[in-house]
């Protein structure tokens, strides 16, 4: 992290900007970068210890200090004393993340924030509301786990899906202040929001999309888990105050958990969904152009025609809708902008050289995101409905069996593969899932196959593809790598299905 612009920052004004207290006055003594990882600590940085899941960071303050640290921010002593000022606070990821604010000088404070998080359909809605607002002459920057935009900079966001660390976040919002945005986006994980990664954005909108059964190898539970995202909500009551701009509070009136997220305190609170609700979805068509649909709102009611395959798409345009009323642009306005919204990277993205079956890549990796788009692509499938996917090592293991249940359910055949295992056996986590597929009554040979390579899976698949089937190919979606032990390889979705096609003589 540089020095913002010409900007000088000195330890004591920098340690009092974020929040933070000590016992005795620190001396004025320059900061020329904040770090967390001691090899990159060089003369004058300023280094912030934590926890972390796999290393502690305090185990590493007497080799930042060496490197020429000016001063140290922990959560507790070093074992041995230490010759610059010590700051210690209960939260070292806070401080880090309230740190890199301060560094920026605040950006959230000079922008509308909205946060977006849920199991499903957080990049489909950030990007939806991202595109509305930008339509609508609002100046709007995104963060996604796909991407960032700024203007006309499309920046990529990292291998994996994740919220990026803190000093990239303020970063990247300081860049959309420096680009004359007013709003910005921000599609918020559930790893991310645990880690504090999104402390001092200073939110004025939060979007539930749902809660689903994911990520509890990192949270431990799914109460956990909720808490984990509950806290964007719980970000609004105490972020700044921007004149004109409500702290609102948007839920899926559909979800369990609607209610909990609905408790947490904000000036305003909509609900929308299917059932009764403050936006209610209504009238649901959905087709091979898109999804069609009736929504009723406070602010009055209209017809909504989306470019994207799946009904499901229905609640991540109207939490959009929603948002983008809430920052004053009118239902007429944000309806019609949602009729030119040009897609996503690998979510129910259409793969088409000339083949006369349909392909499309999908990024859904949860069991109720792969029900979803398997009956999204069930009524416009004439023949039988193929589906590729596989389960991430190091991840949720519960979810392993339900996914090929559902697979196996829905789809007239179920190809599993690799997706990202890691360090764990791929043929161990196969089998696992066949293990669930059988339990569904699923037979090997007929329901489902096994091919670990992804490659070969997909060229399977499509060489199996008659003309009316549908092959879709899931869990990978946008991202440009698949990890192998520690080894991230090159993968692209996408250029396999074609490369698969290719084969067969297809484009």
């Amino acid at each position: 992290m540089d020095r913002q612009g010409d900007v000088t920052h000195f330890l004591p004004d920098l340690i009092a900007a974020a929040g933070l207290t000590t016992m005795q006055p620190l001396p004025r003594l320059p900061v020329l970068d904040i770090q967390t990882d001691s090899r990159q600590v060089r003369p004058g940085s300023l280094f912030v210890a934590y926890k972390g899941i796999t290393a502690d960071r305090h185990d590493f303050i007497a080799a930042a200090v060496k490197a020429g640290a000016v001063a140290v921010v922990a959560e507790r002593p070093p074992e041995e004393p230490i010759s610059v000022p010590l700051v210690l606070t209960d939260d070292g990821r806070r401080a880090w993340a309230r740190l890199a604010a301060a560094w920026h000088g605040f950006p959230g404070r000079r922008l509308r924030v909205a946060g977006i998080t849920g199991t499903d359909g957080k990049t489909t809605t950030a990007s939806l509301l991202h595109h509305i607002l930008s339509v609508n002459g609002v100046s709007t920057g995104l963060i996604s786990t796909v991407r960032a935009v700024i203007g006309i900079r499309l920046l990529d966001t990292g291998l994996h899906t994740t919220t990026p660390p803190p000093s990239a976040v303020q970063a990247l919002l300081a860049e959309m202040v420096a680009a004359g945005c007013s709003a910005a986006v921000l599609e918020a994980t559930s790893e991310g929001l645990a880690q504090e990664r999104l402390e001092g954005c200073e939110f004025d909108l939060a979007i539930l999309t749902n809660v689903t059964h994911d990520h509890l190898y990192f949270h431990g539970s799914f109460a956990a888990y909720r808490e984990a995202k509950a806290k964007l909500f719980r970000y609004l009551a105490p972020s700044a105050r921007k004149p004109g701009t409500p702290k609102v509070a948007i839920v899926n009136a559909d979800d369990p958990s609607a209610a909990y997220f609905s408790a947490i305190e904000a000036d305003r609170h909509l609900t929308y969904g299917r059932a009764p609700s403050d936006l209610r979805i209504e009238d649901v068509i959905s087709g091979s152009e898109g999804v069609r649909f009736s929504l009723t709102t406070p602010w009055g009611t209209t017809a909504v025609a989306l470019p994207l395959l799946g009904e499901f798409n229905a609640h991540n345009a109207t939490a959009a809708i929603a948002a983008a009323c809430s920052w004053s642009v009118s239902l007429a306005d944000a309806a019609e902008a949602c009729a030119s919204f040009p897609g996503i990277p690998g979510r129910m993205q259409v793969v088409n050289r000339g083949q006369p079956f349909a392909v499309v890549v999908d990024f859904a990796h949860t069991a109720y995101a792969l029900e979803q788009a398997l009956r999204a692509l069930r009524p416009l499938t004439a023949g039988r409905l193929i589906v590729v996917f596989g389960c991430a090592g190091e991840r949720d293991v519960l979810k392993r069996a339900p996914m090929a249940r559902t697979a196996v359910t829905l789809a007239d055949l179920a190809v599993f593969t690799a997706e990202d295992p890691r360090t764990e056996d791929l043929d161990s986590i196969l089998a696992q899932m066949a293990e669930g597929a059988r339990a569904a009554g699923a037979q090997e040979g007929r329901d489902f196959r096994l091919i670990p390579d992804r490659a070969e899976a997909i060229r399977e698949a499509v060489s199996l593809a008659r003309p009316g089937d549908s092959v879709i190919l899931c869990g990978k979606g946008h991202e440009q790598s698949m990890c192998y032990g520690r080894e991230e390889r090159p993968w692209d979705e996408v250029t396999a299905a074609i490369s698969a096609l290719a084969s067969l003589g297809y484009g």
